[in-house]
């Protein structure tokens, strides 16, 4: 039984999580490179709730971030898409990716499949990126997006201590880049 929908582009699979999905989240969770701006390092009891979190908002929400599969290799490589958990600053299309796939492009490959999704079929008007002001690397994705900073958010509770520059852009902005 799916949750959700398997997109694909042209180097990756999103869907949605799944039970093998654990072992590499977990390590991904672990990475202190990773997590720098994610939340910090989580331990794998704290990774598996972060996964199973992400895995039931597709029943509660019906979205939720994907996983990333590398279609060349078959591997997981991160996971990115939708989210919005309760007190969070917007309609957010996330990425979080593995350090050997950085600078492929994926990030913005797959974000740009999962705002389309996102537009098209959960009727969203805005996408926004929650990017904490030293995260160089993802404002780089957002802007190759075609989003702007928008405004500032604090974050909600347990991160309410960190305050994110919102990117983002309007269903009719991205469109007209589109």
């Amino acid at each position: 039984m799916s949750i959700g929908p398997t997109l694909e582009t042209e180097r990756l699979i999103l869907r949605p999580p799944a039970a093998e999905d654990f072992e590499p989240w977990a390590r991904f969770s672990a990475d202190a490179e990773t997590m720098r701006y994610i939340g910090g390092v989580q331990p794998p009891s704290v990774a598996w709730r972060s996964m199973c979190a992400m895995t039931g908002a597709w029943t509660i929400r019906g979205f939720s971030m994907f996983s990333v599969i590398e279609k060349a290799t078959g591997r997981w490589v991160g996971r990115l898409g939708p989210w919005r958990p309760e007190g969070w600053p917007g309609t957010e299309v996330g990425w979080g990716l593995v350090g050997e796939v950085r600078g492929k492009g994926y990030a913005t490959e797959g974000a740009t499949a999962a705002i389309d999704w996102a537009f098209d079929v959960l009727g969203w008007t805005e996408v926004i990126h929650t990017i904490e002001p030293g995260n160089a690397a993802s404002q780089a994705v957002a802007r190759r997006l075609g989003s702007t900073i928008l405004r500032q958010a604090q974050m909600p509770a347990p991160f309410e201590t960190t305050v994110c520059d919102v990117w983002g852009q309007s269903r009719d902005q991205w469109r007209a880049r589109r």
